[in-house]
This record gives C-alpha cells, sequence and structure tokens, in this order.
C-alpha cells in the first residue's frame, strides 16, 4: 500500500507541472508585439513620404491681392465712416479658386493654384485698405468693428477671371453706396476692367487679375467719395 502512495504522489505532482505556463503562448504574444510595433514603423515612413519629392499631393501656389496706391485729389470727408460689408459672389468665385476661361467659353479652375483666402473676403480687404489709403474719410471698416456707419458700400463681384482666348484678365464689380441712416441706395454702378496677361504660367495669370483688381478699386474709391 506505501509503494502505491508514492506512485500516486508522484503522479500528482507531474500533473501540476502541466498546468504550468505555456511557452507557446508567450511566443504568440511576442508575435503580436512584434507585428503592431512593424505597423507603427511603417505607417511613420510611409506619412514620412509626403515630404519626400515625388510622394503626397502635388504644392499648390498661393497668391493675394493687393490694394492700390492711391492719388486722388484732395476731397476729405471729415466726419464721414465707410462700412465694406463682404461682396456678394456666385458659387464658382466663392471660394480660394482662381477661375480661367478658356477659348470656348468654359470656365475652368486654375490647377496648381489658389487664392490665399476666399475670393470676396480679399476683394473686401483690397477696398478697405484703398478707402483707408485714400485718406478721405474718419473711419473705414468691415462689419463687427464698432463704427458709427453713415454709408455702406456694397459689392457683387459679377467677373473676376483671365480670359485665356484674347489674353486678358477681366474684373467686374456692381457697387451701390447705401446711406445707413436712411436705408436708400445713393448710387449704384458697374465697374468693368481688363489688364493684358504678359507672360503664361500662374504667376502671369494672377499678375494681371491684380492690375485689372486694381484699376476697379481707385475707380471705385474715386466715384464714392463724390457721392457720399
Amino acid at each position: 500500500m506505501t509503494g502505491g502512495r508514492a506512485v500516486d504522489s508522484f503522479s500528482i505532482i507531474r500533473k501540476k507541472d502541466r498546468t504550468g505556463p505555456n511557452p507557446s503562448f508567450g511566443s504568440k504574444r511576442l508575435g503580436l508585439k512584434r507585428g503592431y510595433s512593424g505597423l507603427v514603423i511603417l505607417s511613420l515612413m510611409l506619412g514620412g513620404c509626403a515630404a519626400i519629392p515625388g510622394f503626397g499631393p502635388a504644392p499648390v501656389d498661393v497668391y493675394d491681392l493687393t490694394a492700390p496706391a492711391l492719388q486722388l485729389a484732395a476731397a476729405r470727408r471729415a466726419r464721414t465712416q465707410v462700412l465694406v460689408p463682404e461682396p456678394e459672389a456666385l458659387k464658382i468665385l466663392d471660394g480660394e479658386d482662381i477661375a480661367i476661361r478658356t477659348s470656348t467659353g468654359a470656365l475652368q479652375l486654375l490647377g496648381g493654384a489658389r487664392w490665399s483666402d476666399r475670393l470676396p473676403r480679399l476683394v473686401q480687404s483690397g477696398l478697405v485698405e484703398a478707402y483707408q489709403k485714400s485718406g478721405s474719410f474718419a473711419g473705414v471698416g468691415r462689419p463687427g468693428e464698432g463704427l458709427a456707419i453713415d454709408y455702406q458700400v456694397i459689392v457683387d463681384i459679377r467677373t473676376f477671371e483671365v480670359q485665356v482666348g484674347n489674353g486678358l484678365a477681366q474684373v467686374q464689380l456692381f457697387v451701390r453706396v447705401l446711406d445707413d441712416r436712411t436705408g436708400q441706395v445713393r448710387a449704384s454702378r458697374d465697374f468693368t476692367t481688363s489688364a493684358p496677361v504678359v507672360g503664361s504660367g500662374d504667376v502671369a495669370f494672377v499678375a494681371a487679375l491684380n492690375q485689372a483688381f486694381n484699376a476697379a478699386t481707385r475707380e471705385i474709391v474715386d466715384w464714392s467719395r463724390s457721392v457720399m
């Protein structure tokens, strides 16, 4: 009987040994960790490829509109304050894309280049700066700047494009001068200006658009002073 108990005790100990850690389970966990690390490294490598020439999206050139330098006859409105709201525009002109009119009359968007902001905001900023440079008004600003407004200069952007067929940049702005105290339109006028495209490519297109915009802005500021 004693010998039988010894054998039973030994067999119990061997069974307990079998219930210990499974070496194959540890190797599976190590494999998962290595696989996860590999995925992280791969994603970092792919993310870095965007900064390497030939990888990632093509670069886009960004352009601004500039306000013209004004040389106007002295006609200061010492107490007049002017508000320039954001202009209205059709959807194709209400973004950052630069519009190109092809020789067939189709309107396309220039690839590889865009405005630095939505076109209506750039036109608004250019007009505000031009009115300020004129030195003709006590105050000029945008909505929300706390001006005691006398007049609003309301602008519709009707054309702002490069016409490839005739090599011109054309800008058409319809402007209304609104008496803010009475709510009546004092005067309205269409301003259409153009400038030749000298050269080719994005830089030439934008330079011509800026030149046409500057010409329209000068006319708008000079005319609006006369009707306020």
